[in-house]
């Protein structure tokens, strides 16, 4: 299987980047297929950085492209140039065969390309292209001028060369029923999610030497227009609790200044390693993810295997993650948040309910399965 993982290396490679990493970790135990990964032209020094090498599996091969990022990003959609075929190499890449067991070990099958971000690559391979979400069509506004541009026509380029999409929720399949593709070429995959990192004494002294608040909060991710910053923002102060937001920064000022506004309330962290994340959702009261749109929300599942409550929006995937085991709100009414925070803040009994329900529910999603569904997905196409 050859695939696309040049988000490893984008300034801020966000949830796509992590889903594609856990997946491709995990189709890597499952010893059912061999895996190339291909990215742009990169220096020397970048191609062997070790945060970005510990992305991919040590068994995987890595491919580079002459043609740095933006080039090769717009060769492939504009020009249909150059063919990534020379990076497959039947009859040992990322192939298939069924063995006596009925398992699935390296065989003579030709390569699967996997279009982990939706970018696919001119290609005579089956394509299995990842939607991590629409909301580019729905919500250009959110965009930047360049990705007003960018993602349309990649979605384009996307519909016809793919041969499968792959969702990670049932709400983001619907999207793409609506969008045009055909039924028989879509399936849902949803993410999984890790045990914890970090442990409980670990965390707590994380915390002291961060200085966090005893009580807090907890916001995961930049604080982009999508994500509800300006709502979040008002309904902490009317409930008076503390906030951590950390995540990169965004490219939305009124986001940032809603939390910055709250003063001492509020704590600003950069993007953080997992291990100082999974000290943050130990500690945290409860995790605040009020998205106007999701594709999926990986830190519900992430907050629940660390037993945080959480407060999530009833109209986007994240409810359907939350599986039953969150505190829903509309996202558009800051009174709705309201009550759900101080609920998760200060109810006992219903935390101690969201807190078994949350385990339950992160139980039934594991990075394992993920990768089981997508191998059978890639067998299917060869």
């Amino acid at each position: 299987m050859l695939a696309i993982a040049e988000q490893f290396w984008h300034r801020v490679p966000g949830g796509t980047a992590t889903a594609t990493e856990s997946t491709l970790q995990a189709l890597s135990e499952l010893s059912t297929v061999e895996i190339t990964t291909l990215a742009a032209h990169h220096r020397r020094g970048a191609k062997q950085d070790p945060v970005i090498r510990a992305r991919i599996p040590e068994t995987a091969s890595m491919r580079f492209s002459r043609l740095p990022r933006p080039v090769m990003y717009e060769s492939w959609l504009r020009f249909g140039y150059p063919s990534v075929n020379r990076f497959g190499r039947p009859p040992t890449l990322g192939q298939f065969r069924p063995s006596d067991d009925g398992t699935v070990v390296s065989g003579v099958n030709p390569t699967v390309l996997w279009a982990s971000s939706l970018i696919v690559p001119p290609t005579r391979y089956p394509v299995v292209s990842t939607v991590h979400d629409l909301d580019f069509l729905h919500h250009p506004e959110y965009l930047s001028d360049r990705g007003r541009k960018f993602f349309p026509k990649m979605w384009a380029t996307a519909k016809q060369r793919s041969d499968m999409f792959v969702c990670p929720s049932t709400t983001t399949a619907e999207d793409c029923l609506a969008a045009g593709i055909a039924e028989d070429r879509l399936a849902v995959v949803p993410w999984g999610v890790a045990q914890p990192e970090c442990s409980v004494d670990d965390a707590r002294q994380i915390g002291i030497d961060l200085g966090l608040p005893e009580r807090f909060a907890l916001w995961v991710g930049a604080p982009d227009r999508r994500k509800n910053p300006v709502r979040a923002a008002a309904a902490i102060g009317r409930v008076g609790c503390n906030v951590v937001v950390v995540g990169a920064t965004s490219s939305h000022p009124e986001g940032e200044a809603a939390f910055a506004a709250l003063g001492a309330k509020s704590m600003r962290l950069p993007m953080v390693n997992d291990y100082m994340l999974s000290a943050l959702y130990r500690l945290a009261d409860v995790l605040l993810y009020p998205s106007l749109a999701e594709g999926f929300g990986l830190p519900v599942l992430e907050a629940m295997i660390h037993q945080t409550p959480v407060v999530t929006s009833a109209t986007t995937a994240t409810a359907e993650v939350a599986g039953g085991a969150a505190l829903l709100i509309d996202p558009t009414d800051e009174a709705s948040i309201v009550r759900a925070l101080s609920t998760a803040i200060g109810d006992e009994s219903v935390r101690q309910q969201l807190v078994a329900d949350g385990l339950t529910r992160a139980g039934q999603l594991s990075w394992d399965a993920t990768a089981k569904g997508y191998s059978e997905i890639f067998r299917s196409m060869v």
